[in-house]
């Protein structure tokens, strides 16, 4: 296979030509959120709704423990001025 001389990962026989400049760069500049997983993760999660609702689950437990970290303990005695 040929390849282009100004760039080498480019082959000869990859037409551009059709192709439209942009046509995805303001989809792309409102928010993208690709994230590459390691595969020994990976295997755990077949496709992107699991993930999400994996990380909803995780998010849940996290919103739940801040809660009981910032709640005022009760049942204590406290101090007064």
């Amino acid at each position: 296979m040929k390849r282009m001389r100004n760039d080498p990962d480019m082959l000869a026989e990859y037409d551009f030509r059709g192709g439209v400049r942009g046509k995805y760069a303001k989809r792309y500049a409102e928010g993208t959120n690709v994230v590459v997983i390691d595969p020994d993760v990976a295997e755990y999660f077949p496709d992107h709704d699991s993930v999400n609702k994996a990380l909803r689950n995780l998010a849940a437990v996290i919103k739940r423990q801040r809660k009981v970290e910032s709640a005022p303990a009760r049942g204590r005695a406290t101090a007064r001025r």
